[in-house]
């Protein structure tokens, strides 16, 4: 059994005890998150594809951290101009555990 959901403008396919790092979340660690926007459920060889999205379909999650990803860098430089920018970025996620898929 697998689902497809949306959350944070991405789409991510789950499956019931799988670990996923999505966007941030405003939820406490430990609190159970639902996931509305569902856009196919597969059940075995039921599979139920939503126009756009599944009716009933929602799919349940454990927070269980939140953290920072890596750092990446970013360089602007302009060749014989004396221009020269660096510029760092660390995104924000939410790691959740998927407990349930509801609407199969």
């Amino acid at each position: 059994m697998y689902a497809v959901i949306k959350t944070g403008g991405k789409q991510y396919k789950v499956a019931p005890g799988e670990k996923l790092s999505i966007e941030s979340l405003d939820a406490e660690v430990g609190s159970t998150v639902s996931f509305e926007e569902v856009l196919m459920v597969s059940n075995g060889d039921k599979l139920t594809v939503g126009a756009p999205l599944v009716a009933g379909g929602a799919v349940k999650a454990e927070v269980l951290a939140h953290g920072r990803g890596d750092k990446i860098r970013i360089i602007k430089h302009r060749r014989r101009k004396h221009y020269h920018k660096e510029q760092g970025h660390r995104q924000n996620f939410t790691e959740v555990k998927i407990t349930e898929i509801l609407g199969a």
